[in-house]
C-alpha cells in the first residue's frame, strides 16, 4: 500500500514538521516504490523528507537525504532523456500538486543542502555546494547565501557581486543593502541597482520610486555609517523616524550607533523605546547590557538578561549579555560566555569587544589585541581602536598606539573621539604632554560635550601640577552637565590637594546622581580614612590597589 505524498506536503504546509518527518519515513521506505522503475518518485519523496528534517533542524540528516535524492535522481536521465530539460529549466520548489517528474529541481535541492551546511557553520562545503548551481539559474535566496557566503570566506568582490544581483532583483532587500554598505559600496552606486527605467505601462518598475524617497535615505544611512560618518547617519536615520515613528529597526540602528560614539544616556532611551514597544527583541540587547554596566545599573541588567534568556538561549546577543553579568562575579566566566558568542556567530562584533575589553581587565593586553584585531577585520568602529589603544600602551608599545590612532583619525575626520585618541597616546610619555593638551583641546572644540576628553584635559593639568586649572575646567563643566563621573575627578583632585571638605560634597554628588558609581564609593572611603586622620594607604588594608583599579575602570568607561 502506497503512502499518499500529498498527505507529507499538507502535514508541510500546516508547520506539522515533525509528523511530516515521521511520514516521511514511510513514505521513503513504502515497498510499493521501486526505486529502479521509479527514480524520479523515490527522489520526490527524499527531497520532502528532506524538507522535513531541514525545517526540525536536524541538519545533518537533512544533507544525508538531500544527496540520497539527487544520486536518484541522476539514474533519470538514461530511462527518459526528455526528463532532464524539465528538471533543470523548472526552477521552483516541489508544489504538493505536481507528482510529475519535472517536480524535482537539482538546483534548489543543491541550494537546501548549502543552507543546511550555512546552519551548521560550514561554509566551504556550504560555498561548494553552491558553486555547482550555473550563475543564470540562480534566484534571489541563492545570491544572497552566495554573498553570506563569499563575505565570511572573506571573498569581498564575489561577495558584492552577489549582493549587488539581489538588489537588482529586488531593492528592498535590506540585508543586501547594509552588505553593500559595510564592503565599502557607496549610496550612488547602491541606488544605481535599483530599476530605474518605466516599463510599457510607463510606470516606474521600482514602486513609486518618489514615495520610496525613504529607502534612498536608509542607504544614505547606511553608507554614512558604515564610513564611520556618524553624525551625518543618525542624522539620516532620525529624519526617517519621524517619517516611520517607533519603528524599532531604525530606532535599534540609531541606539547602537550612539552606543558606539560614546552617547550612552541617549542610547540606553532608545534601547529602552524599543524594548517597551517589543520586549522580546534581541537585537543588539549585548549592546544595551554593556551600557548598562558602565552605568552600573546591576539591576535591569540582570532583569535583562533574565528576559534574554527566556526569549531565546541560542542567539551570540545572549552569551556576550551574559558576559557582561558575569564579568562582575569572575572574569574566567565571562571570558567563556563572549568566545562562546563567538563560536554561535563568528561575524559577531559585540563578542570580540567584549572578549578584548576582559582581557584588559585582566592584565593581558596581548591577547586584547588579537580580539580587538578580530573586530576591526570585520568593521572596524571607534571601540575597536579604543581598545587597540588602550592595548599597546598597556604594552608600552608606544609607536603602534600611536599609529592605530591616527588609523582612526583618517578613518573619522570629524570625530572628537579619534582626535582625544591621539592625545591619549601623547599623554602616556611627560614629553608629548603639551601635544595631547593640543589634541584634547581641538576634540573639545569640534564636540563641546566631550567629558571624556575634559576629563583627560583636567587629568593632564593635574599630572603637569595645574591644579587650580583642573579644578576650574571640571567645575566649568559641571555648570551645564550633572555627570558623577566629572564629580569624581573633581573630588579626586580636591582629595589630593587636601581639601577635604569640598572633596567630600563632590564624592556625595556624584553618588546623588549614580548611587552605583564605584569609584565614588570607593573613593569615600579613602576620604573617610583621610579626615579620620588614618592613612588610607596603610598596608593591612590592602586597599590602594582596589581605588586605583576603581579609578581605572571609570576612565575606561569614559573610554568606552
Amino acid at each position: 500500500m502506497d503512502v499518499p505524498r500529498d498527505q507529507v506536503t499538507t502535514l508541510m504546509e500546516h508547520g506539522l514538521y515533525t509528523s511530516a518527518q515521521m511520514l516521511g519515513c514511510f513514505l521513503v521506505s513504502s515497498s510499493a516504490v521501486n526505486p529502479e522503475t521509479s527514480p524520479h518518485i523515490k527522489a520526490e519523496s527524499l527531497v520532502l523528507l528532506g524538507d522535513a528534517l531541514f525545517r526540525e533542524r536536524e541538519h545533518r540528516r537533512a544533507i544525508h537525504t538531500y544527496k540520497q535524492a539527487l544520486q536518484h535522481y541522476k539514474i533519470i536521465p538514461r530511462q527518459n532523456s526528455t526528463t532532464r530539460i524539465s528538471l533543470s529549466t523548472s526552477n521552483r520548489s516541489s508544489s504538493p500538486n505536481s507528482f510529475n517528474i519535472s517536480a524535482i529541481n537539482e538546483n534548489e535541492v543543491k541550494f537546501k543542502i548549502a543552507s543546511c551546511h550555512c546552519a551548521i557553520n560550514e561554509n566551504v562545503a556550504a560555498l561548494a555546494e553552491m558553486e555547482g548551481i550555473p550563475s543564470k539559474a540562480r534566484n534571489l535566496q541563492m545570491n544572497l547565501l552566495m554573498g553570506k557566503l563569499h563575505r565570511n570566506s572573506r571573498q569581498n568582490r564575489a561577495a558584492i557581486a552577489c549582493y549587488k544581483e539581489c538588489l537588482r532583483h529586488c531593492p528592498y532587500v535590506i540585508e543586501a543593502i547594509i552588505a553593500l554598505a559595510e564592503l565599502g559600496v557607496s549610496a550612488k552606486d547602491i541606488l544605481s541597482l535599483f530599476p530605474q527605467t518605466p516599463n510599457r505601462s510607463g510606470r516606474p518598475p521600482f514602486d513609486h520610486f518618489d514615495s520610496s524617497r525613504w529607502l534612498q535615505r536608509y542607504v544614505e544611512a547606511q553608507c554614512c555609517i558604515a564610513s564611520n560618518d556618524y553624525k551625518g547617519g543618525l542624522e539620516l536615520f532620525t529624519e526617517l523616524l519621524q517619517r516611520f515613528p517607533n519603528n524599532i529597526h531604525i530606532l535599534l540602528e540609531i541606539a547602537k550607533v550612539e552606543a558606539i560614539i560614546g552617547k550612552n544616556d541617549e542610547a540606553i532611551m532608545n534601547f529602552e523605546k524599543a524594548r517597551s514597544i517589543d520586549p522580546h527583541i534581541i537585537t543588539y540587547m549585548d549592546e544595551y547590557a554593556m551600557l548598562l554596566m558602565i552605568k552600573s545599573d546591576h539591576l535591569k541588567l540582570n532583569k535583562l538578561v533574565h528576559d534574554l534568556l527566556s526569549i531565546d538561549p541560542t542567539r551570540p546577543e545572549v552569551f556576550v549579555a551574559l558576559s557582561v553579568v558575569w564579568e562582575r562575579k569572575e572574569e574566567r566566566g565571562a571570558l567563556s560566555y563572549a568566545e562562546k558568542s563567538i563560536r554561535i556567530d563568528e561575524r559577531h562584533i559585540p563578542g570580540y569587544i567584549m572578549k578584548g575589553n576582559l582581557y584588559l581587565s585582566m592584565n593581558r593586553p596581548d591577547a586584547a589585541v588579537v580580539a580587538f584585531r578580530g573586530a576591526q577585520e570585520l568593521k572596524p568602529d571607534l571601540r575597536s581602536y579604543q581598545g587597540l589603544v588602550r592595548s599597546y600602551l598597556a604594552l608600552s608599545k608606544i609607536k603602534e598606539a600611536l599609529y592605530v590612532a591616527r588609523e582612526a583619525m583618517k578613518a573619522m575626520p570629524q570625530s572628537a573621539k579619534a582626535l582625544k585618541l591621539v592625545g591619549d597616546v601623547h599623554a602616556s610619555n611627560s614629553g608629548g604632554r603639551e601635544k595631547a593638551k593640543k589634541f584634547y583641546e581641538s576634540a573639545l572644540r569640534l564636540e563641546p560635550g566631550y567629558l571624556g576628553a575634559a576629563l583627560a584635559l583636567a587629568e593632564l593639568h593635574v599630572m603637569e601640577g595645574r591644579t587650580g586649572d583642573a579644578i576650574s575646567l571640571l567645575e566649568r563643566y559641571l555648570k551645564d552637565w550633572a555627570d558623577d563621573s566629572l564629580h569624581v575627578k573633581l573630588a579626586q583632585v580636591f582629595a589630593a590637594t587636601n581639601m577635604l571638605q569640598d572633596a567630600l560634597s563632590h564624592y556625595q554628588s556624584a553618588l546623588r546622581i549614580n548611587a552605583q558609581n564605584e569609584a565614588a564609593k570607593k573613593g569615600l572611603e579613602r576620604l573617610e580614612k583621610q579626615m579620620k586622620g588614618v592613612d588610607p594607604d596603610a598596608p593591612e588594608e590592602d586597599e590602594e590597589n582596589e581605588v586605583e583599579d576603581a579609578d581605572g575602570d571609570q576612565e575606561e568607561a569614559e573610554l568606552l
